[in-house]
């Protein structure tokens, strides 16, 4: 009964779809008023609201006129789009490192590990992470691979002089961006009331994912006179003042070394931050991706600093802190990998737990990028095959970016109306730029602030492709560039001080 069945639905399926054909047909042969599609009108206005100054206006004119570069050459005045907007390392031809993608090709093939194409300790590595994961191609346990969260327990607990550190607390996230967004999703509730406190300037991430979260930034401004420093004094007054105006301040985020300021905090004064930290109970985003990108003075952990002061006073043991860390910066500039991970310190067991939650939502992070944070804070070791290579070109690229801040630096120093902090880290340079009431008066007329004006003129000029200072926050009155000093060559920075110099005579009063 059941064959014959089957047979008279397979042997009238032809006629079947010709009828169902013509019901729909029929169906819609009668007139009838379309819907519109979406307006702004519709949609989230918190998406609306966020604001991405690295990928914003100059950037995007910037891909017009390499679009144009490629169809007509001779109606542009440069040879090529300088993309000196955001820290990417490897789009300005810093080549990768070998021990790292070495092992990753393992990972992506494992019949590899048949050959003698890689040295014994790239092929031991690579089996160390697949006996882990299985596959990179697998999700893997949702906080992270366990051998990668041991080793970058491990790495912490010697950069920090034995604070402890533990793989239970580490979370692997995709980059330090995602990081951010789980801890803003987990602390704030989507209230106004929320406040954030942010220096200023900021990386725009944090000013965007307020916005998305409808939080409250409420800004510190960093001290441009004192290298880029922080007042502690200022936040402390900041929080009494929000809490006036009804607004909660939950959270307490410092960039170090900094972005866009490239300055780097002394121990002293993360010791102070940490102290209002403890007072207000704020919990702390200590935004530690640069840490790795150090030129002049030495870098402190917040985690370092902080196990230092408990051990001394117990006010600071109800401190909350996040610190993040990424495959995207350091000498590695691995940025499409995505890798990156968060250590939560000081929290509750249920709030914990939150994390976990957040975590096994998005199942993982991506695998190849979890092996990259392996791999960033356990290199290969004195004496094994890969390590004289790995040290050469990590000491090369450090050495480089130093040669190219210090390049950059000279320039602006020797440019009329242009004021710039020696950068101490990080990837950037933020100068000061003084504009008379020309430049002004012709910046309202294109109906752009100051600063926009400036770099687009010289985008269009040079092809130098910059972020206005005012996409991260700057103190009123003052206009800034961000530019990254990673292209390579020196041509770049010599036409940039032919434009400004002629941006400058141009608008002489």
């Amino acid at each position: 009964m059941l064959r014959s069945s089957v047979k008279l639905v397979r042997g009238s399926s032809s006629r079947l779809s010709a009828l169902s054909l013509r019901a729909v047909n029929n169906r819609f042969s009668s007139h009838f008023t379309a819907s519109s599609k979406l307006s702004l009108e519709d949609v989230n206005p918190r998406v609306i609201a966020a604001e991405y100054a690295v990928r914003g206006l100059i950037p995007a004119r910037a891909e017009e006129l390499k679009k144009k570069l490629q169809r007509h050459p001779h109606e542009v005045p440069f040879k090529s789009i300088i993309n000196a907007n955001i820290g990417n390392p490897q789009q300005l031809k810093q080549k990768p490192i070998t021990f790292y993608r070495s092992v990753l090709s393992i990972l992506q093939s494992p019949s590899l590990l048949e050959t003698d194409v890689f040295p014994e300790d790239v092929k031991a590595r690579a089996k160390t992470l697949l006996d882990n994961v299985g596959s990179v191609g697998a999700y893997s346990h949702s906080q992270g691979s366990s051998v990668v969260r041991e080793s970058i327990a491990k790495f912490i607990t010697e950069r920090d002089n034995g604070a402890l550190a533990h793989p239970k607390d580490i979370y692997l996230t995709t980059g330090a961006s995602d990081a951010v967004k789980v801890i803003f999703e987990v602390i704030l509730n989507g209230e106004k009331d929320n406040g954030v406190l942010i220096p200023i300037p900021q990386y725009p991430l944090y000013t965007a994912a307020l916005a998305l979260k409808n939080a409250t930034p409420i800004p510190y401004y960093l001290k441009e006179s004192d290298n880029w420093g922080t007042n502690p004094q200022e936040i402390d007054d900041l929080v009494s003042q929000a809490e006036k105006f009804q607004v909660k301040p939950k959270i307490l985020v410092v960039i170090n070394p900094g972005n866009p300021t490239g300055a780097i905090l002394s121990k002293e004064n993360i010791e102070q931050i940490l102290a209002v930290a403890a007072k207000h109970g704020l919990v702390v985003i200590a935004d530690e991706v640069y840490q790795e990108n150090v030129f002049e003075g030495e870098f402190h952990s917040f985690k370092k600093v902080l196990s230092e002061l408990q051990s001394k006073h117990a006010e600071f043991d109800s401190v909350q802190l996040v610190s993040l860390h990424s495959s995207s910066k350091g000498v590695s500039g691995e940025c499409g990998q995505r890798g990156g991970y968060m250590e939560l310190v000081g929290f509750k067991p249920e709030i914990v737990a939150l994390f976990t939650k957040l975590a096994s939502i998005s199942l993982c992070p991506v695998v190849t990028g979890q092996a990259l944070m392996e791999m960033i804070t356990n290199p290969p070791k004195e004496g094994e095959p890969s390590y004289e290579l790995y040290q050469s070109e990590v000491s090369a690229i450090h050495d480089s970016y130093k040669e190219k801040a210090d390049a950059l630096y000279a320039a602006f120093k020797d440019l009329d109306n242009i004021e710039v902090q020696k950068p101490q880290g990080a990837m950037y340079l933020f100068p000061k730029i003084t504009f008379n009431d020309r430049v002004l008066a012709a910046a309202r007329e294109s109906n752009l602030l100051p600063d926009v004006f400036y770099c687009l003129r010289l985008l269009e000029s040079t092809g130098i492709c910059t972020v206005p200072g005012s996409g991260f926050g700057q103190e009123p009155g003052t206009f800034h560039v961000r530019t990254t000093f990673l292209p390579p060559g020196s041509e770049w920075i010599q036409d940039w001080a032919k434009f400004h110099k002629e941006f400058v005579e141009k608008f002489a009063e």
